[in-house]
């Protein structure tokens, strides 16, 4: 069986520690109910080799890559129509997937936060994620209020997400070596796949919040909300990054209210 190049243009670096892969497959929790789980970016299936072990769910592939597709195919005939050629962010979940599944992947760092949001906009069946991602991506999901790593991507994760950083992992693990540190971090969902406010006016209250980060929400927010309409709410007199999802919340109803 030849082996796979990793390819530049799809972000390509195999993980080869198989400490690392099979502490990432165990950190999936059966017990939260899903009977699937889709690896995205198998490569040459070091993570792979790991979840076809267990007996709790069935594992389905996606990757984009032909060279990958065509090494897996041969290497795990038993997948037949569960090892999908395609690209996970134009995947149409409803053809291959229930209520309820978990996703996993040593994810391509170039298109990682795209990624995080295609995960989001199917929360009401991602019940929960494990993966590998830059360290400074996944530092940015799990930041608290006060950090400045704490963002629009912690934010919207957080809103629906329990967000935990796991481990951290060296260049040297994998083939070819990237430039940067990667972290591995989980998301299992927590109790709400909607927000107590209006969801669209939420993910811009938050969005034009941070794309001024320096400002208090006062100016920050003119563009969603004309100031003569705020309220002496405190919360306007804070930048984004002190601002919890809850309080984000409050924001958005007040607003929605006033407009």
């Amino acid at each position: 069986m030849s082996t796979v190049r990793a390819k530049k243009h799809l972000g390509q670096h195999f993980l080869n520690d198989k400490n690392a892969a099979q502490k990432i497959v165990e950190a999936l929790d059966p017990s939260l109910g899903f009977t699937q789980v889709l690896e995205v970016g198998p490569g040459m299936g070091v993570l792979s080799d790991f979840l076809l072990e267990k007996a709790a769910y069935e594992t389905w592939m996606i990757d984009v890559d032909d060279e990958s597709v065509a090494y897996l195919a041969e290497k795990y005939p038993q997948l037949e129509q569960r090892l999908i050629h395609g690209d996970f962010l134009a995947l149409d979940f409803d053809r291959y997937f229930g209520s309820t599944m978990a996703i996993i992947g040593n994810f391509p760092y170039n298109i990682s936060s795209q990624i995080l949001f295609k995960i989001l906009d199917e929360r009401h069946r991602v019940i929960q994620m494990t993966g590998m991602f830059q360290k400074e991506v996944a530092e940015r999901c799990v930041a608290k209020p006060g950090s400045k790593e704490y963002g629009i991507l912690s934010v919207f994760l957080q809103a629906y997400y329990d967000v935990e950083y796991l481990f951290t992992v060296k260049a040297g693990a994998f083939n070819p070596p990237p430039k940067v540190l990667s972290g591995v971090m989980k998301m299992t969902r927590n109790e709400r796949v909607a927000l107590d406010c209006d969801e669209k006016l939420f993910w811009r209250v938050v969005k034009a919040s941070f794309n001024q980060r320096r400002k208090t929400l006062r100016n920050s927010l003119s563009a969603v909300i004309p100031k003569e309409r705020m309220s002496e709410n405190p919360l306007y007199d804070l930048r984004a990054e002190r601002l919890s999802v809850k309080d984000f919340e409050i924001l958005t109803r007040e607003i929605s209210g006033a407009l």
